[in-house]
C-alpha cells in the first residue's frame, strides 16, 4: 500500500537550487531562432554534450544529449566521437556524480516543479518501489547499449532506441515544439508520436504524486552517474561526532536516502535538503578528500615521548623552565 507523508510541509526552501537549474536550462537552450522557425541548431556547439538530459532535437538546444549521442555511435568503434562521449560521461560522473541530476538537468527541474503542484495524494514510497528503481539499469543496458551496439546500419550507426521508443524528455523538449512549429513535420506524425505523448502524459501525472519518477525508475543517464556517487570528487560527508541520530535528514529526503547510513547512496541526487535540515550541521558537501570525513579524535594519541609536540621548540623550553624552577 502506498504511504502518504507530510514531508513536503517541512522541506527546506529550494529557491537557490531551482534558480541554478533554470539558469542552466536557459543557457543550454538559448538558440532562440530555433523556437521562432521550428528548426534545430546545427552549429559547432552541437558536437559537444551537455551533462544532463536535454534533447538534441529541442529547437533551442545548443548541445547534444549524451544518451542520444552514445546510442548513435556506440556500434562503430571507428568513430572517435564514441570515445569522446564515453570519456565525457566518465569525466562528469567522476567529477560530480549525481549532482548533475539535482542541479544541471532541465527535466529534473520540470519534475521538481510538477511535484510542487497540489495533488490529492503525495506518494512517498510503495511496495516494490526499490525493485522498480532497478528498471533504469535494465533500460540503460538494453535500449542504450545492447540494441544500438548490435543493431546497426550499413555505416555502423546504431538507432537511438531509447530516444525513439521511451524518452519523454525528447517528446516534451523536441517532439511537441517541432510539431507545433513545423507544418511539414506534422504531416509525418504517426503512432509512434502518439505513443511517446502517452508516456509523457503518464510521466507528468506520476510527477504530481511521486517525486521525480523519471529519475527514480527510467533515466539511463542517472543510472550511469549513480555508479560514480561513491567515488566522485564531489562528495557528501557525515560527521559522526556531530550527528545526533535525529533522523531529520532521512525524513526530508524525497529520494528515500538515509545519509547517515550511506552518504554515497546511488539514489542520492545531491540536492542538499538533508544538509539544510541537519540541526547540528553534521552533513558536509563539496570537493573534499575522503579522509576529511573521518574524525581526528579516532586517531590514537601518540605517546608523549614520540608525539609531534616533543619535536618542537616548545618541549625543550618547557623542560628547561621546570629545571630552573
Amino acid at each position: 500500500m502506498a504511504k502518504q507523508t507530510m514531508k513536503h510541509n517541512i522541506q527546506p526552501k529550494e529557491g537557490f537550487r531551482h534558480s541554478m537549474q533554470a539558469l542552466w536550462a536557459v543557457v543550454t537552450n538559448s538558440y532562440a531562432e530555433g523556437f521562432l522557425q521550428g528548426k534545430i541548431y546545427q552549429g559547432p556547439l552541437k558536437q559537444a554534450c551537455v551533462p544532463g538530459m536535454n534533447c538534441y532535437s529541442c529547437p533551442g538546444a545548443r548541445g547534444a544529449c549524451p544518451i542520444g549521442s552514445l546510442q548513435a555511435v556506440i556500434g562503430n568503434y571507428d568513430y572517435m566521437f564514441s570515445y569522446y562521449v564515453v570519456g565525457f560521461l566518465i569525466f562528469v560522473g567522476a567529477l560530480l556524480g549525481r549532482l548533475v541530476c539535482g542541479w544541471l538537468c532541465p527535466f529534473g527541474l520540470i519534475q521538481d516543479l510538477l511535484h510542487k503542484v497540489p495533488f490529492f495524494k503525495k506518494i512517498d514510497t510503495f511496495k516494490g518501489d526499490r525493485l522498480l528503481r532497478k528498471l533504469k539499469y535494465v533500460i540503460l543496458a538494453v535500449f542504450v547499449i545492447l540494441l544500438p551496439l548490435f543493431l546497426v546500419d550499413i555505416v555502423g550507426e546504431g538507432s537511438p532506441y531509447f530516444c525513439k521508443l521511451i524518452c519523454p524528455v525528447g517528446t516534451l523538449e523536441g517532439g511537441i515544439p517541432l510539431a507545433l512549429l513545423n507544418s511539414t513535420l506534422r504531416g509525418a506524425l504517426g503512432w509512434l508520436y502518439a505513443w511517446k505523448n502517452l508516456l509523457l502524459a503518464l510521466t507528468i501525472l506520476a510527477s504530481l504524486a511521486i517525486y521525480r519518477p523519471f529519475c527514480k525508475y527510467i533515466c539511463p543517464l542517472g543510472a550511469i552517474y549513480s555508479f560514480f556517487n561513491g567515488i566522485s570528487l564531489y562528495q557528501y560527508r557525515v560527521d559522526e561526532n556531530a550527528c545526533i541520530k535525529c533522523g531529520k535528514c532521512r525524513r526530508v529526503c524525497r529520494m528515500q536516502v538515509d545519509p547517515v547510513k550511506n552518504p554515497h547512496d546511488p539514489e542520492c541526487i545531491r540536492c542538499g535538503q538533508c544538509k539544510k535540515a541537519c540541526p547540528t550541521q553534521a552533513i558536509h558537501a563539496g570537493f573534499c578528500p575522503k579522509i576529511k570525513a573521518e574524525s581526528k579524535a579516532e586517531t590514537p594519541a601518540m605517546p608523549e615521548a614520540t608525539s609531534p609536540a616533543s619535536l618542537t621548540c616548545e618541549a625543550p623550553l618547557a623542560t628547561a623552565s621546570a629545571q630552573d624552577s
